[in-house]
């Protein structure tokens, strides 16, 4: 990554704690350092800390990460976007955290839903959720983010309905629905996004009423049928456009 502060092509990694002026990274982020990306002593990285990006220098020997100096900068969004997704197949849920990180989200939630493939009960759901973070992780790394996105509970359409947000959005295919161009005009105003998308066979018409009965506002995003990969994606991309100065 092209890093305009420190004008250098810089890897990222986040710290999991700070001992004096040094940071401490995971073991697999070492051997990153290491294997892949063939680093020496002295070369430096940027390491972000309880939110804060650091400009520091390694040293393979002891395995250290010193500090040099703080960089001023926040690479968040203006407001926390959620993604509240009927469950998917690994492959395209693999696409959504990836590309959603890089675009900004700041929490994912996986939902069951009637029409999901995927079958997921709340014990299979700790067996996958290591996984889901590390993608995060690494995307939020490769994107040089002040932040990983949280991977919430797994849930089901009446817990995610009673959700507290300053905005409540499902994507929609209903003619009812409202374009979301309009609803993101006022979008500078809210803090917190929920934003649901449907498992590969959409969301039922009773799951949709629970939602609109709770708050939230059916959307449409277009003329198009969108794939459940494509929609989350879409709905960051154009929250990101919308908040560009």
């Amino acid at each position: 990554m092209y890093n305009s502060i420190c004008g250098d092509y810089m890897q990222q990694y986040f710290g999991i704690n700070k001992l004096d002026e040094c940071l401490i990274l995971e073991n697999s982020d070492w051997h990153h350092i290491k294997n892949v990306m063939r680093m020496k002593t002295g070369d430096n990285i940027v390491v972000v800390y309880e939110k804060n990006r650091y400009l520091c220098e390694i040293n393979l020997e002891n395995m250290s990460v010193y500090i040099k100096n703080e960089l001023v900068s926040d690479n968040e969004l203006g407001l926390k976007i959620s993604i509240a997704q009927g469950l998917i197949r690994e492959q395209k849920l693999d696409t959504v955290l990836k590309m959603c990180t890089e675009l900004g989200m700041y929490k994912y939630y996986p939902i069951i839903m009637e029409r999901s493939v995927v079958k997921l009960d709340k014990s299979l759901y700790n067996k996958k959720v290591n996984r889901w973070i590390s993608i995060c992780k690494e995307s939020a790394e490769q994107s040089h983010r002040n932040f990983a996105p949280i991977i919430g509970e797994i849930l089901t359409v009446s817990e995610l309905s009673k959700l507290k947000y300053d905005l409540k959005l499902v994507c929609s295919t209903t003619k009812n629905s409202i374009n979301i161009k309009k609803i993101l005009q006022n979008s500078k105003k809210y803090d917190k996004i929920l934003i649901v998308v449907g498992p590969e066979g959409g969301i039922t018409d009773g799951e949709e009423q629970i939602l609109k009965e709770n708050g939230f506002i059916p959307v449409s995003l277009g003329s198009r049928i969108l794939r459940t990969e494509t929609a989350p994606i879409y709905m960051t991309s154009i929250i990101n456009y919308d908040l560009m100065e």
